[in-house]
């Protein structure tokens, strides 16, 4: 066996048959997943769809009810530890210590995880994501688009190969959420597997490779764009044919609307 070419095949998550229930609530059932290594991947779905349970089910915070959830070739229910050693988690709100600078907080991350020359980690991670400006400053002035990227730029730290991104944009305007995008796209061009939830329609549209559709606790579509949009015939005006955007593929796909 070519265990080399196993691995690069194999996807960096690897979900099949996973169920989670809270009491007689039942979020998830049944859900599989593949993601490819080096793709940014998104998990699209309403609030209560069950995207940030299958995230935090990822980042070994919930345990399943069954089925089996890998990272890396590792399972998140038998080898927490080292699902943990191979994921960065950012969730829906900024976890930056407002006090520190921005230098500050990614130096005290990069001791916290032992990594070498935290200052110079730090001082690459300002650089890259458009914060060296801003670095000496304290977090408490940073704009909401600034203090994700930071946050973003924090869960780089110790180079893990997937980064979870769960509603990385909740909560800020139009500029910020571009601010953002720009961030999680820098991310992909370093090789990272981002798997990024999300319910705003435009940031799949804009940032995916592939997309899943996450409803009432199951996944009812998957595929690329182009995938999705061939599943929705355009609609047609005498000389103009008009492609569907992916908030019109989305609800007709789940039920919320009559297609064109």
């Amino acid at each position: 066996m070519n265990t080399a070419a196993t691995t690069a095949d194999r996807p960096a998550v690897r979900i099949r048959g996973l169920e989670k229930a809270f009491g007689d609530l039942s979020v998830l059932k049944g859900v599989d997943l593949d993601v490819p290594s080096g793709t940014i991947y998104a998990l699209l779905g309403s609030n209560g769809a069950g995207k940030t349970t299958a995230i935090r089910i990822l980042a070994t915070l919930l345990r399943a009810d069954a089925g089996t959830v890998e990272v890396q070739g590792q399972d998140a229910a038998t080898a927490a530890a080292r699902v943990r050693e191979a994921i960065s988690l950012t969730g829906q709100f900024a976890a930056v210590d407002e006090v520190l600078t921005g230098r500050e907080n990614l130096i005290l991350v990069g001791r916290l995880r032992h990594v070498a020359e935290p200052g110079a980690v730090a001082d690459g991670l300002l650089a890259r994501f458009s914060l060296t400006d801003a670095g000496g400053r304290r977090v408490a002035t940073y704009s909401g688009g600034m203090r994700r990227r930071l946050d973003i730029a924090m869960s780089l730290i110790g180079e893990p190969p997937v980064v979870l991104l769960d509603e990385p944009t909740t909560g800020l305007d139009p500029q910020a959420r571009i601010e953002v995008w720009d961030a999680v796209r820098e991310l992909a061009r370093g090789g990272t597997t981002i798997l990024l939830t999300t319910q705003y329609l435009d940031e799949a549209e804009q940032l995916a490779d592939r997309i899943a559709i996450l409803h009432e606790g199951r996944i009812i579509a998957e595929g690329t764009l182009d995938d999705l949009k061939r599943r929705f015939p355009p609609a047609r005006v005498e000389y103009v044919e008009k492609q569907p955007t992916l908030e019109e593929i989305f609800l007709a796909i789940v039920g919320g609307k009559d297609t064109p």
